[in-house]
């Protein structure tokens, strides 16, 4: 039996099934748009990130799978400086959106990460009852260089941990690149390179700092192998990110914002294609999942049981899943369809229409 966390711009959702029958089961926080979830696998703890308007960001906690929850302490932003050269930081200085999570490794109970909209990393060690701002990496020259993707400032989309050394984190940055620290946060460098930005001007495509990694996802069992859906393509890499290799756009297209990698097995990706930037539906109106098996060599198309006419569903970053055992995925999009598959993506069956817009899935 997998559960499954849906979390859309109308609350969170919990559906549970296997085989052939998944259902909805429970609805948590109706009318609150959740941004992101994350199944904690050390305590089994989960945590919702609530996008509250006029409210602001709010953090809930459930020790318990759902039954009860309690809210935590958000991250957020130290005041902006009123002099001195951070006085005239064009970005806000206030937490729009939690666009990640992640737990720390199995080493540190209660530690976690936070990625936001502006792109702030913040750290917290006791579980999400404090937060601190990851300073090293806000305060990087860089930062004034990244720019907003989908929205006007960047934002941190994607934090690896990476499983054999905690102290090893990835981030992906729409649009900052690529950005590692082994030291736990307290130094970043920048390694987008192979990665070319065809949205900026000539002599500048190649600028590892305003790169586009729509997602970024890790092997779990061979983690230096990383796979990005970009703005401009699919890039793969097999050293940890050093070095980023452009993988040939399948059919129907290599533009997309979501990427999900098989935990066991590090030649095997699947991807959502959409039109283009300029036209983000899917390709003739016909929902798809590519699969590679071969590291990107080639790829096979799969629709059966997907919307196939007038079907304008986005997938967006986060809207595609893979379970540990490989074979099962679940995929939602804005339009409020959810899917799942137990056979590695070959076949899909819906199990709604009606959802709100759906901004995450991850399985617990």
């Amino acid at each position: 039996m997998h559960t499954l966390l849906v979390g859309t711009r109308k609350g969170l959702f919990t559906v549970q099934g296997a085989g052939q029958t998944w259902q909805i089961r429970d609805h948590h926080f109706a009318g609150e748009p959740v941004s992101q979830v994350l199944a904690d696998p050390r305590d089994g703890s989960w945590l919702a990130a609530l996008r509250m308007g006029h409210f602001g960001v709010k953090l809930r906690k459930s020790t318990d799978q759902g039954a009860h929850w309690t809210e935590v302490a958000a991250p957020a932003f130290p005041a902006k400086p009123s002099s001195g050269a951070e006085a005239d930081d064009p970005t806000p200085w206030s937490v729009d959106t939690i666009w990640s999570l992640a737990a720390g490794g199995a080493n540190q109970p209660g530690t976690l990460w936070a990625g936001c909209l502006p792109a702030g990393l913040f750290r917290s060690d006791d579980g999400g009852q404090s937060w601190a701002l990851n300073r090293p990496l806000w305060d990087d020259p860089h930062r004034r260089g990244w720019l907003g993707g989908g929205y006007d400032v960047a934002g941190i989309h994607s934090i690896l941990v990476d499983p054999r050394d905690a102290q090893h984190i990835r981030l992906g940055i729409s649009c900052g690149g690529v950005w590692q620290s082994r030291d736990s946060g307290a130094s970043w460098s920048l390694t987008a390179t192979g990665m070319r930005a065809p949205y900026m001007p000539e002599g500048s495509q190649e600028d590892g700092n305003t790169q586009d990694p729509h997602r970024m996802v890790q092997c779990a069992s061979a983690p230096d192998v990383l796979w990005v859906q970009h703005h401009g393509g699919i890039y793969r890499s097999t050293d940890g990110g050093q070095q980023w290799q452009s993988i040939a756009a399948p059919a129907p297209s290599g533009f997309g914002f979501a990427v999900a990698c098989d935990p066991g097995n590090p030649q095997r990706a699947w991807f959502v294609p959409a039109q283009g930037d300029y036209c983000r539906i899917p390709v003739d109106g016909r929902v798809v999942v590519t699969r590679t098996d071969d590291g990107g060599q080639s790829f096979q198309t799969f629709d059966r049981g997907l919307p196939g006419t007038h079907a304008y569903h986005l997938v967006y970053r986060h809207g595609l899943d893979v379970s540990a055992d490989g074979q099962t995925l679940a995929m939602a999009s804005t339009t409020g369809g959810l899917w799942v598959s137990t056979n590695a993506g070959e076949s899909w069956q819906r199990v709604s229409n009606d959802l709100p817009p759906v901004a995450v899935v991850s399985f617990v």
